[in-house]
């Protein structure tokens, strides 16, 4: 299946998005690791639907007049990456979680680690909202995009919250 992609500038440097026919597959960071999302042949065209919603409401949530994302969202993953990312998606715009909260949910309180790993590799950046994974001590740990995006979006949200 051939892949939509559409590259926009952001506060956080130009993001590349991603779509199927079933909706968002990813959003990658301008110095995005080819290996940390896999992805079929993609193709640009930014008339789609899909792309065209995301762009609008990226940029409504950069001006701080998003708090909620409402786009389909195609998710490729394992079963327990995609459990982790359900979780994501969870977490209320300007609150946080650690990764052990998270691994507590899942039910699986050992499983930190692995959450970190699931969380790294989370396609759909800012919409399942990675940057509101931090360490247990409240510290700010690893992000795709680096930890300078990560306090970003956070301080965006605190703001706009």
């Amino acid at each position: 299946m051939t892949l939509s992609t559409k590259t926009i500038p952001s506060p956080v440097g130009a993001l590349t998005l991603v779509a199927s026919a079933k909706g968002l597959v990813a959003i990658l960071w301008e110095n995005d690791s080819p290996d940390r999302v896999k992805l079929d042949e993609a193709t640009g065209d930014a008339g789609h639907p899909v792309l065209i919603a995301a762009e609008t409401q990226l940029r409504e949530y950069f001006a701080g007049t998003r708090t909620r994302f409402d786009l389909p969202l195609d998710f490729r993953g394992t079963e327990f990456q995609k459990s982790v990312w359900a979780e994501l998606l969870a977490i209320p715009f300007g609150e946080t979680r650690s990764y052990g909260e998270i691994a507590a949910k899942l039910g699986r309180p050992k499983a930190s680690r692995a959450v970190g790993a699931a969380n790294g590799r989370n396609p759909i950046s800012i919409v399942a909202p990675c940057h509101r994974v931090i360490g247990s001590t409240g510290k700010l740990t690893g992000f795709a995009g680096g930890l300078d995006a990560k306090e970003y979006l956070l301080a965006l949200e605190r703001r706009a919250g």
